[in-house]
């Protein structure tokens, strides 16, 4: 990606090897995007900059990176100037507050709310001057749940943190949003899927009566990147989940392992 930006629009995505960073990927590509895939899993990522090289042409890249670790997330964007940065990396775990593991706590603030720091500050400074930064917030921001404090703080910090990179961003035209998805299956949640029953409640808590898909999440990330007035927002893609109640993720649990 770093020897040929001259030609079309450049897009990044962290995490774009599978869920929600894979279908970004895709929509990108298909409208035109030469887009990097950039993951922790450096393997699959290049199968998929390969997959979209054989639908679309070339252009397409891959990179390996780890947003917990800063030199990585500096490392990627070393010789870049994409016009879109999208990041999607994340990670969650169940535990009270006054039980809480605390190194598991902060392994999740790490990924989800110091990772995407990282990815404003050394993407930020490369990104090219009107072009546009999403990262993928959550529901939790907005709608707490029992045994979520790590993810909950950390999807809710991720909100403010990018409000604040659109502030200082601003300047230079770069627009920074965040698009907060309802629960889909994708690899991140299907763990949670063995519990019995939470499908169910994620379903009854859904105002629109069908299962929200990674793709879905992917048109808001693609309409954030050519919304020119648009900086600063966090756009809910959820089924109207948040005009209802969280499902007690951590009480089914404790009754389906305990």
């Amino acid at each position: 990606m770093a020897d040929d930006m001259t030609d079309g629009r450049h897009a990044v995505v962290i995490g774009g090897a599978s869920g929600i960073g894979w279908a970004t990927a895709r929509e990108l590509a298909a409208e035109g995007w030469r887009t990097m895939v950039a993951d922790v899993n450096g393997d699959l990522a290049k199968a998929r900059a390969a997959e979209l090289a054989e639908a679309h042409g070339p252009g397409h890249h891959h990179r390996v990176v780890d947003v917990g670790d800063e030199p990585s997330v500096e490392a990627l964007f070393a010789g870049t100037a994409p016009d879109l940065v999208v990041t999607t990396a994340g990670v969650s775990t169940l535990g009270l507050v006054t039980d809480h593991d605390t190194a598991e706590f902060r392994r999740v603030v790490d990924i989800c709310l110091t990772g995407a720091f990282l990815v404003f500050k050394h993407g930020g400074r490369v990104v090219r001057d009107g072009g546009s930064m999403v990262a993928i917030a959550s529901l939790n921001a907005r709608q707490p749940g029992r045994g979520m404090a790590a993810y909950c703080a950390a999807k809710a910090g991720l909100v403010m943190l990018a409000q604040v990179a659109a502030l200082e961003l601003g300047e230079r035209g770069i627009r920074v949003n965040t698009v907060s998805p309802g629960f889909l299956v994708t690899p991140l949640t299907e763990p949670v899927l063995q519990i019995p029953g939470l499908a169910e409640e994620y379903a009854e808590n859904s105002v629109v009566p069908h299962q929200g898909t990674a793709e879905d999440v992917a048109r808001a990330v693609l309409y954030l990147a050519d919304a020119p007035w648009m900086t600063g927002e966090d756009l809910a893609v959820d089924g109207g989940a948040q005009l209802r109640r969280y499902p007690d993720v951590l009480g089914l649990a404790t009754r389906a392992f305990s």
